[in-house]
């Protein structure tokens, strides 16, 4: 059984499909790049699958460690290149101080399980991956 199916749309875009949830999203090209830009691009996707990722490690983390991560914040720039188009830099910066006080251990297995979650560990090694943390 598939995890996702998608359909092309027409003019740059599609709509897949979460087989098991029914969930859909959409994407768009960018209009730098001939699209309407009304949705997330597939790279903004990718971006957003490494925050995400990295967030839901954490959260693993904290639940084994009953630390509350809830209201925790970030923010994802991507940069592209050229010739060829692809994303070359991904900066996450994960704002944590809505929580309580960490100690240094505690931060260094959040920042640990972040660093390594699947999709970081998936990306190919010329994206550059800039994550910080504001405790």
């Amino acid at each position: 059984m598939p995890t996702i199916q998608t359909i092309y749309q027409g003019n740059l875009r599609t709509k897949a499909t979460h087989v098991a949830s029914g969930n859909t999203l959409i994407t768009d090209a960018p209009v730098d790049n001939n699209g309407k830009g009304e949705a997330f691009s597939p790279t903004d996707l990718v971006c957003a699958a490494l925050g995400s990722c990295m967030m839901t490690i954490m959260g693993i983390v904290a639940e084994r460690e009953k630390i509350e991560l809830r209201d925790t914040k970030f923010e994802i720039i991507k940069t592209m290149a050229s010739n060829p188009r692809k994303i070359a830099k991904i900066e996450i910066v994960f704002d944590m101080k809505a929580n309580i006080s960490l100690s240094i251990e505690q931060q260094e297995k959040l920042k640990r399980a972040a660093l390594t979650c699947p999709v970081a560990l998936s990306l190919h090694p010329d994206v550059e991956q800039v994550v910080s943390f504001t405790f």
